[in-house]
């Protein structure tokens, strides 16, 4: 036999930064039906299991390629930064994790905004990033929505804001309360400027955003098998001391009991949306 094949020596000699290591991200699995595909064919499929259509958690980066034409638009207000006004420390102090989320994530904090065109329909879109605090509703994310409101009312643009959040970041105490109040009262502005708002919620949709602008919408629409509430099954089910009916809270649920518009699958929502933006302007 070959000494190729022989074992001069026991163990394993390669030092640690010889070692190669399979790039991370290569492969995906669906955390609904096991599947798993390339990182590249979830993204040619909008990031929706092409087997039993789960709707994988994607950010503002995402629905921005997925909606705008050419992938192109601008972005709106991008240097606005939270601050701890209360110097709130609960495991570690407010200023702290916000230094690490924003490194981590590379956002400045929960919300983004883009400007730009869905099939040759103006479109100003606001989108919550879950991978900053939990798409925590802070008062940054209640600024953004309030100055993109007074952007959609100047240039005459309709406005979406896609909801994925924890709620009301509690970091930030009676200050991010305030955005409820705040973004409900700027959303009324609006109606009254007679522009569509469409809100899109997706998984997941909780506590004080459903309380206030996600439920607001001229459409209300939601992505499928989307958590969307208030308060958690857990809480309520402790609450009320009964068992919540199957499928509770989720998107579908909602829509059969009148608090949605429609469900719309990510594959269709460009098509779709340019067709309501073309009915809106009619």
């Amino acid at each position: 036999m070959s000494s190729w094949f022989k074992r001069i020596k026991q163990g394993i000699s390669t030092t640690t930064s010889e070692k190669k290591e399979a790039p991370d991200g290569l492969w995906h699995k669906c955390p609904n039906c096991k599947k798993t595909i390339t990182v590249k064919d979830l993204k040619e499929h909008f990031y929706v299991c092409d087997k039993c259509n789960y709707h994988n958690r994607i950010n503002s980066a995402e629905y921005f390629e997925i909606i705008f034409d050419n992938k192109q638009f601008e972005e709106l207000f991008p240097n606005i930064y939270p601050t701890d006004f209360l110097g709130f420390k609960d495991l570690k102090p407010y200023a702290d994790r916000l230094k690490d989320a924003q490194k981590k994530s590379g956002l400045k904090d929960a919300m983004t905004v883009g400007s730009g065109k869905v099939l040759g329909h103006d479109l100003v879109v606001a989108c919550m990033d879950f991978n900053f605090i939990g798409g925590s509703m802070g008062s940054v994310v209640g600024e953004k929505i309030a100055r993109s409101i007074d952007y959609c009312i100047i240039h005459k643009k309709p406005l979406m804001i896609i909801s994925k959040s924890g709620g009301a970041r509690m970091m930030e105490s009676a200050f991010s309360l305030m955005q409820m109040a705040k973004t409900a009262a700027k959303l009324t502005q609006l109606a009254n400027a007679r522009l569509p708002y469409i809100s899109l919620m997706t998984d997941p949709t909780t506590g004080g955003v459903t309380a206030s602008y996600a439920m607001l919408g001229d459409l209300n629409i939601a992505e499928p098998g989307a958590l969307i509430g208030f308060a958690g099954p857990r809480i309520i089910k402790e609450t009320i001391k009964k068992d919540l009916p199957a499928g509770f809270q989720s998107a579908e649920f909602l829509l059969e009991h009148g608090f949605l518009d429609f469900i719309m699958d990510r594959k269709e929502l460009k098509n779709k949306l340019a067709e309501l933006l073309s009915l809106f302007k009619n």
